[in-house]
């Protein structure tokens, strides 16, 4: 199968085409511009720099959430869009458990990070046993601080988040936190395939129509509008 995979949950923008054998294009970008501005020229890029045409293509995977609101949003429209055209399946991979899978065989839990501003993050945590992950904790909104209050034992962190309050993470876990190395803290639309792959194969297609992203909070500007009506 060739699946091709999108990641557009946080500003790094990937996107990756896998085959049973392996990995054979990934383009991935972490800069200034809008995944409006990059996105399917970069779908077109990778698709023509294999030599293939999209419907050479099996299937598609995309990274759901939780992260970027308007990210998400622009990723699963481009594959519903794919989707509908080529009349093939989607797989829909929550983008902590992509992240979880840049870290295959580690010794102790993972807990990928993404920034859900307000001082908290966008948090899980899975447990590799035998090249697949469990998760142990679903996906949440949480306060570092509380995120520490759950976990007794140690732990590797990876994810942007992971970086980002790096300092925080240690003075709160202390010896009991581990973290990923900088290759493996961004998300991959690679991994996004991957596991895409594995779910179509396993007859886990998600109805393309349907498709939402996996907020865990609710948009900024819904929550606004629903006070402004309730106020008038």
């Amino acid at each position: 199968m060739r699946i091709l995979g999108i990641e557009t949950a946080t500003k790094t923008g990937s996107v990756a085409i896998v085959t049973d054998s392996g990995v054979i294009a990934e383009y991935t970008l972490n800069i200034e511009l809008t995944h409006s501005e990059r996105l399917m020229a970069t779908v077109d890029r990778v698709i023509k720099d294999t030599g293939l045409v999209v419907s050479d293509l099996d299937g598609f995977a995309v990274s759901i959430g939780p992260g970027s609101f308007t990210g998400l949003r622009i990723g699963l429209s481009a594959v519903k869009g794919l989707a509908f055209v080529t009349n093939k399946p989607v797989a829909a991979v929550p983008t902590l458990k992509a992240l979880a899978w840049n870290l295959p065989y580690a010794q102790y839990p993972i807990c990928p990070l993404l920034d859900a501003r307000k001082k908290e993050v966008y948090a899980a945590i899975y447990q590799n046993q035998d090249g697949s992950l469990t998760q142990a904790m679903p996906e949440a909104t949480i306060s570092l601080k509380d995120l520490a209050g759950k976990i007794a034992d140690k732990i590797v962190f990876t994810g942007e988040g992971a970086n980002l309050f790096r300092n925080e993470i240690q003075s709160l876990f202390g010896e009991r936190a581990f973290f990923a190395p900088l290759s493996a803290l961004v998300p991959s639309a690679a991994s996004v395939a991957e596991l895409g792959l594995m779910m179509l194969k396993a007859g886990g297609a998600a109805d393309a129509d349907s498709l939402t992203p996996l907020y865990i909070r609710r948009p900024e500007a819904e929550v606004a509008w629903e006070k402004r009506s309730q106020s008038r």
